[in-house]
Parts: structure tokens; sequence; C-alpha cells
């Protein structure tokens, strides 16, 4: 009924929507699997995804994951991580997709400029959070000229659960986790940024574990969920 409504959305009138919806979590929410699943479904659209490994400009994110700078997160500070990141999204949106947002097409994003606030704010004391927010928005938004989100969907999974579908992911190989994956307590803080940033800038956050935060929700269930505020954007748009 979901997709049968954003269809109809989207050809009534032959409307023109030009939006820009991010899907973002932490690692092993599923970001990438509902990216996938959300493009089987609404085929007219422009689907990217960050880092964008595929191109030099995610150097800096790449030595900064392989720990070349430091074999913690924290030993990079926040700002300085932030803008490894915000470099390679401004080279993807300059070289990839700044046509097809100009030209009114629909833009779905797995992660975008609230991955720094999910990665980067909780290096920072908490009193310093507001003040990140602002330099974070101001640095990319109006500084860099990055589009701003119509919505932004973060992907609330227990890291308890995340843990089990990463280990899954890599065969139980622990080595190939990256330096923040592979840090619990890292990514346990960066919950509770995610869950600060939601509430502070108004993002619609989905539930991707079942009552007892034991197993995640089949992801049919966490795509049902994704479309419905896409379809809510879209028909606002």
């Amino acid at each position: 009924m979901i997709y049968a409504m954003f269809y109809i959305i989207v050809a009534a009138e032959k409307a023109v929507i030009m939006a820009l919806i991010v899907i973002d979590g932490l690692d092993g929410s599923g970001k990438s699997t509902q990216l996938e699943r959300v493009r089987s479904i609404i085929g007219d659209a422009e689907f990217i995804s960050f880092p964008d490994y595929e191109r030099a400009s995610s150097a800096l994110v790449k030595m900064y994951l392989n720990g070349d700078f430091s074999d913690t997160p924290d030993g990079v500070n926040a700002y300085a991580a932030s803008s490894f990141y915000a470099v390679d999204r401004y080279a993807s949106y300059k070289q990839v997709w700044e046509k097809a947002y100009l030209s009114d097409k629909l833009i779905i994003a797995a992660r975008y400029v609230s991955s720094n606030a999910l990665h980067q704010m909780g290096k920072l004391p908490e009193k310093e959070w507001d003040s990140y927010l602002e330099w974070l928005e101001d640095y990319e938004y109006d500084k860099l000229g990055l589009p701003r989100p119509d919505a932004v969907i973060f992907l609330d999974m227990p890291v308890e659960v995340s843990q089990k579908l990463l280990s899954s992911r890599y065969g139980g190989d622990e080595q190939k986790k990256d330096i923040h994956e592979s840090n619990v307590d890292y990514l346990k803080k960066c919950r509770s940024t995610a869950l600060y940033a939601a509430e502070k800038c108004g993002w619609q956050v989905i539930s991707c574990a079942d009552d007892s935060c034991d197993a995640p929700l089949a992801p049919s269930e966490i795509t049902d969920k994704i479309m419905n505020v896409i379809r809510r954007v879209c028909a606002d748009a």
C-alpha cells in the first residue's frame, strides 16, 4: 500500500519532485541494504552513498579509518575528521550529482552531513555539542554550499545488535573492522550523540530492533518505515 501511494504521488499531474533524503545510521545498521531495497522500489531517482570510496576524494577518509593518523577514533579531533568527510561530499556533489539535484530529481543518500554529527560530535564534551552542530551546518551547507536535506532518516540499531551483524558481514574476522566498527565504547557514544542530534535537528528516527533490542527487525519492516517517510516528504515537496 505504501509503495502504491508513493507512485500515485509521483505520477499525479507529473509533479516535479526536488528532494534530498538521507538514510543514516551507525555501522552495521543496514544503511546500504536499505538503500538497495529502496532503489528496487523507486527506480527513477539518483542514489548516492558516502564516503565515495571509488574516487580520490575519499583518500583522507580511508587513511583515517585505516588508522594511519591514529589507531583510535579519538586520536583525530572532531573538526579535522569532519573535514575529511566534508571534502569527499563536496567533490561528489560537484562531480556526480549536482546536475541531477538542480534538475529537480529525487536524490536518496546513504550517509551525508549527518554522519559527522553521528561519528565526530561525541569526541567533544557534551557542553560543546550544540556549538559543533552549528559549526557543522555552517561549514558544509553555507560555506561549502552542499544542499540541505529535506529529511534525515536515522536507522537506530542498538550497538550490541549491530556488532553481531558486522561480525556476520566479515565472516567472524574481527580484523576486518575499521577503527570505528571495532570500538564498541566509541559506537555507544556515537549512538548517544546521534539521538541527541536527531532531536535537535528534527531527524526521523526509525527503530530497527525488536522490542527486546536483542535482534534486528526484518529488512522488509525497516523498508516499509523508510518508504513511509519518503512518501510524506514527496507529498510535501
